[in-house]
């Protein structure tokens, strides 16, 4: 009897497992019609994006045809200003549109990679994966301090290769990762993406430099170079995320904004304290290439000590030209904002003393007027 009881539960529990498969089914049949439906309408979106960048080119276009032209009359002038800030409104609107669609991959990326979609959709998994980001970039870094003052103390080629194996993976992982931010918003962009290119590909050829006496005189100013680099570099990022924050809080900066091992216009703001460290480490790059460029006379010189004093020397002008521009920008800036700041002062000025003998000669004119009459 016992044993009839034991079946009947189990058809009782298979049914109401059935009950709720039927259940699955029609929930997954909901999903993928949903999921049809969201690729069309994803379609739809960037097509209309396209007409709108389209439409909006012709109007420029014609735009600027009518701002050239000298006989325009003031409303005129002031409807065609009007309609280039509202054209520099709509593009900001489709950038932020823009943001919660799909993105094609760089050609780098579809190299690396293939063609995989690496757009991600949810804003909060964007942020989250541009913190995973900065967290990589701080570990590693900690983690290569601690290797280059390791190759200080002891001269040992497996200690050797594990750092600069490490240098390697770690750039080529950075330029992946921040060509995946790119795709997903991350403002990021010219010399600071760059830099990361070359820094693969100089830790590359660091990695296949034979050991010998080359090697040995160029070693240990290297690794003190590292360990200079990474203190640096903690600090900024230390500064840079305290920035970011406040800027981020303030409306000022994009949520896909990153830190950088370099100077951007958004680093300014107290950043004065930094300026020697940066350019330290810009003079440590040159004195590289040139340390390189002497070995180069050296009886077992190989092919990587040219190419690598041409990489520093790269690396050095690179940083240290833009990083220059980035300050006179911002100096220039300031001194425009200053200019004009005096300038709204002296026309308050103007309009305070003009408004008292306005009013005089107002008062003037009404008390002689009953008298002309």
């Amino acid at each position: 009897m016992s044993g009839l009881v034991d079946v009947e539960e189990l058809e009782r529990d298979w049914s109401e497992l059935s009950d709720e498969f039927r259940s699955l089914e029609a929930a997954n049949q909901s999903y993928q019609e949903l999921h049809e439906r969201l690729e069309e309408m994803q379609e739809k979106c960037t097509k209309q994006i396209q007409h709108q960048r389209y439409r909006m080119r012709q109007i420029s276009k014609h735009l600027k045809t009518y701002l050239t032209k000298e006989r325009l009359t003031h409303t005129n002038k002031e409807k065609l200003t009007q309609l280039d800030k509202s054209i520099m409104k709509r593009k900001a609107q489709i950038h932020e549109i823009e943001q919660g669609l799909p993105q094609q991959n760089s050609r780098y990326l579809k190299i690396i990679l293939g063609d995989v979609n690496v757009s991600i959709l949810n804003r909060n998994d964007k942020i989250r994966y541009k913190d995973e980001y900065e967290k990589f970039k701080l570990i590693l870094n900690v983690i290569g301090l601690l290797l280059s003052f390791l190759n200080i103390l002891y001269n040992y080629r497996a200690l050797e290769l594990v750092f600069l194996f490490l240098l390697v993976w770690y750039y080529c992982t950075l330029t992946i990762r921040e060509s995946i931010l790119k795709v997903n918003g991350s403002r990021i962009k010219g010399w600071w993406r760059l830099h990361h290119f070359i820094s693969t590909v100089c830790a590359g050829v660091l990695l296949v430099w034979p050991q010998g006496e080359p090697w040995q005189l160029f070693r240990n100013q290297f690794m003190y170079f590292n360990v200079y680099i990474s203190l640096v570099q903690y600090m900024q990022f230390r500064y840079q995320k305290g920035v970011l924050y406040r800027l981020k809080a303030l409306g000022e900066r994009h949520n896909m904004d990153i830190t950088i091992e370099g100077f951007h216009s958004w680093m300014w703001r107290g950043l004065k304290f930094l300026f020697p460290f940066l350019f330290v480490g810009y003079l440590f790059q040159f004195y590289n290439a040139f340390t390189l460029y002497q070995l180069t006379e050296h009886p077992d010189a190989t092919w990587q000590i040219p190419v690598l004093s041409i990489l520093f020397l790269i690396l050095f002008v690179g940083n240290s030209l833009t990083t220059l521009l980035v300050i006179l920008q911002k100096q220039t800036e300031h001194t425009e904002n200053r200019y004009r700041l005096m300038s709204l002062i002296a026309s308050k000025r103007q309009k305070t003393v003009r408004q008292p003998s306005n009013s005089d000669a107002g008062d003037g004119t009404n008390v002689d007027s009953p008298k002309s009459k």
